[in-house]
């Protein structure tokens, strides 16, 4: 069986096709609303990388993707880099403290607020089904989103990660008033922004399986085009209800996976009283 060897990595030609597959469904997920992750983290576990590894090789893929949608967004005049120029540093700033610290504390407190977080967000956008149509009244100007949000937002990725790109698209939306398309297309630039920051510190830790990587983020810049390129045509009628969706998938998901989540606690408590009523 064909492998690649040595300082790549050591996995079957036929699992890296599959990760590459994997990673164009991702790509287009993550750049139409963010959440590819659900789909890569799971399939790099499953061939056998260790969780350090998974962590590093889905950044190194994932910086594909998101670099791919941000050149697409730029290109179609979609983002002022210029006026974001400030924000763009200070989500670098951020997701370097955020990578820093995530490796001498526990994310876990994260996990129990997050879903709630999330089903908020997911909840605004389905009960708002005219929010985000066009540019609304600005709340926020660029530079306190520069000095709040950004940095904030920067080492909440940097440091835990799920919903980044959720996160930021309603704070574009409702406070800089951003419609769905555009706030979408600065996301991703900040995405990238904190994605390609967190990749330097992995860089220097060794722990990236590079045959996999490559493979992978070949795969994500091609969904990631395809996917800001419908975000393009479709606007906020593709935007909206994938951003619902994946933030409620994400929500599904931390609860599914922890245990010790309260959440999970409750709903498995309710389900075996069900089922002993029954």
């Amino acid at each position: 069986m064909l492998t690649l060897f040595g300082i790549w990595g050591s996995l079957p030609w036929l699992t890296l096709g599959g990760l590459f597959a994997v990673a164009v469904v991702a790509g287009f997920i993550d750049s139409v609303a963010g959440g590819g992750g659900l789909l890569c983290v799971p399939a790099l576990l499953a061939a056998g990388l260790s969780p350090a590894q998974t962590l590093a090789t889905n950044k190194l893929q994932g910086s594909f993707g998101t670099f791919s949608a941000s050149l697409k967004f730029v290109r179609a005049g979609q983002v002022d880099l210029k006026a974001f120029t400030p924000s763009i540093l200070a989500v670098f700033c951020g997701a370097a403290a955020g990578t820093l610290t995530v490796q001498v504390l526990d994310a876990a407190f994260l996990r129990d607020v997050l879903p709630l977080l999330l089903t908020g967000v997911a909840a605004y956008f389905l009960f708002s089904p005219r929010i985000g149509e066009e540019d609304r009244h600005q709340r926020l100007s660029l530079a306190g989103f520069a000095f709040s949000f950004a940095p904030l937002l920067g080492f909440y990725d940097g440091f835990f990660g799920p919903g980044t790109g959720s996160f930021l698209v309603i704070v574009l939306v409702t406070l800089l008033g951003f419609n769905l398309l555009k706030a979408t297309a600065h996301t991703k630039v900040l995405n990238f922004t904190s994605n390609i920051t967190s990749l330097l510190f992995f860089l220097l830790g060794g722990k990236i399986i590079w045959s996999v990587g490559l493979s992978m983020a070949a795969g994500q810049f091609l969904g990631a085009r395809l996917g800001s390129h419908l975000v393009l045509t479709k606007g906020a009628g593709i935007v909206r209800p994938c951003l619902v969706i994946m933030s409620l998938a994400i929500t599904a998901r931390l609860i599914i996976a922890d245990e010790t989540n309260w959440l999970h606690r409750a709903i498995l408590a309710v389900w075996q009283r069900l089922a002993d009523g029954s």
